[in-house]
């Protein structure tokens, strides 16, 4: 089965959100003094939109207690992302820091569809894959690199 084109835009536009998301909230964690208090705001605005859509779409088909437990440290995963980005993007740049983010997501995401670790679509590292990834990794490089 073929993925909608919306689920291409929709996973286009969060990639746009991330750097505009890491600037303002740097941003902000400079004009408050404390990148800790500023992911903190932002993990309350991005609970109040969560909420929002869950109202809007209704309560899940299932129980929470049919996930496995282990799908709940997601969380952890967002807010270590959070807080990172927060703290090294006022001091090595937004895009820097989205470069080294995106390198980290590329090497993750590789490996996690070639075992198909938490239930991910299985999809094994190839030598043009490997290809792939090198020639991204050379762009967001060459990209980001200053002359």
């Amino acid at each position: 089965m073929t993925p909608h084109l919306s689920f291409f835009a929709l996973a286009l536009a969060a990639g746009i959100g991330i750097p505009i998301m890491a600037a303002m909230n740097a941003n902000l964690g400079g004009q408050i003094g404390s990148p800790v208090t500023a992911t903190v705001i932002l993990f309350i605005v991005a609970l109040s939109c969560a909420l929002g859509v869950l109202a809007y779409v209704g309560l899940p088909p299932k129980p929470l207690s049919a996930a496995p437990t282990y799908t709940f440290i997601g969380g952890v995963f967002v807010a270590f992302y959070a807080l990172s980005i927060t703290w090294a993007a006022p001091h090595i740049g937004v895009g820097n820091a989205v470069f080294f983010v995106l390198l980290g997501q590329m090497i993750a995401a590789t490996m996690i569809d070639h075992w198909a670790l938490f239930g991910a679509v299985h999809s094994p590292v190839t030598l043009r894959r490997l290809a792939g990834l090198g020639l991204m990794a050379i762009g967001l490089y060459l990209a980001r690199r200053t002359v």
